[in-house]
């Protein structure tokens, strides 16, 4: 059996990247995420890796499209402000079909915000916070554990579609402490991707990495393409925790540190005689529709607790097709609901409020 260690959540993900194979991390620091770079300045140079501190996050994120280009595993990590400075290069990536993954440990905002945890960038990250029709693959921990676990599993299946995936955690889980067993070491080696920029040696025609299209119809084709493995993504890769949901009346979805208030909300209705259960999504693109849609055709009510001002209830709503009614529980800023302020919602509800 594997050793547990303490660590902060954001170390954590460091640790799980070098472990997965990730030897080229480019960021610039921004609180909550700042200790995740810290680790890799320190831990890269010892493994022969590469960390650099770029000028702006903007230059990071340009910086990691250079090394996914020749397919190479790559990460880079902000918050908040600082990802939306990286939108453009985070299109350019997926216009180029190049893998890597973006970790967003999420601050309050919009604006600088506060440093507070918060989950308002759920829009930018399912939506696609840049310009043109993209997604990206966007998994959300709810523990140390998991920001190890999700890491490596946000490389494999980047490589995997070709394209780049998200950690989307909150400022609780990147600052959290918890013991985590780490993954294995893998082979930093890079495996074999032939659309990959390493040079030919006159061997093969020349690789080309470019988002750009002049003619509008190969560009059209370009999109179908993509969109047909979009689609392949939603039908195996969609991931979720069903939690007390057999028989419940009453359902509760939640991810991050929400989904961990929500399961304390959930034992406590249950000791008083209300059966509540919880949908945990832990991709939230591809969002769990399927697991949202059946449930909703069981229960009385859905509750979508977030620490925004309400943005997954709109993906919860589109996935109950009107089958139940769909309540918000949020709080906003950096402030974290308390087990108590779901329960009293779930509670009105129970008794026909709504």
């Amino acid at each position: 059996m594997s050793e547990k260690v303490l660590m902060k959540g954001n170390e954590a993900i460091a640790e799980a990247a070098i472990r997965s194979g990730c030897r080229f991390y480019f960021g610039y620091p921004i609180t909550p995420q700042t200790e995740l770079a810290a680790y890799m300045a320190r831990r890269m140079p010892k493994i022969g890796g590469v960390f650099l501190q770029a000028e702006s996050e903007i230059a990071a994120i340009n910086m990691v499209y250079g090394v996914a280009g020749t397919g190479k595993r790559v990460m880079t990590s902000s918050s908040s402000p600082g990802v939306s400075l990286k939108q453009e290069g985070i299109s350019y990536l997926a216009g180029a079909d190049l893998p890597a993954v973006i970790v967003n440990v999420q601050r309050g905002g919009p604006g600088l915000g506060g440093i507070q945890p918060s989950q308002s960038d759920y829009f930018q990250a399912t939506k696609g916070g840049g310009h043109g029709d993209y997604h990206l693959i966007v998994l959300t921990p709810d523990s140390v554990q998991e920001m190890a676990d999700l890491t490596g599993l946000a490389f494999d299946l980047a490589d995997r579609y070709r394209v780049p995936a998200m950690i989307l955690a909150d400022g609780t889980m990147g600052q959290m402490m918890e013991p985590v067993v780490l993954p294995p070491e893998r082979d930093a080696a890079v495996a074999d991707k032939p659309w990959a920029v390493t040079g030919t040696e006159n061997k093969r025609p020349h690789n080309i990495i470019n988002s750009l299209y002049l003619a509008p119809d190969v560009l059209e084709k370009t999109n179908d393409e993509r969109y047909a493995r979009y689609a392949e993504i939603q039908a195996k890769e969609a991931r979720w925790e069903s939690w007390m949901m057999d028989d419940a009346e009453y359902g509760i979805v939640a991810f991050g540190i929400a989904a961990r208030v929500a399961k304390n909300a959930v034992t406590h209705l249950r000791q008083n005689g209300i059966k509540a259960g919880l949908i945990r999504p832990i991709t939230v693109w591809p969002f769990p529709t399927s697991a949202v849609t059946g449930a909703c055709a069981r229960v009385r009510a859905m509750v979508s607790v977030e620490l925004s001002m309400g943005q997954m209830i709109e993906d919860v709503r589109l996935a109950a097709e009107g089958r139940c009614p769909v309540t918000l529980c949020s709080r906003s800023g950096g402030m974290i609901p308390e087990p108590q302020q779901i329960i009293a919602c779930v509670e009105r509800l129970a008794k026909g409020g709504k």
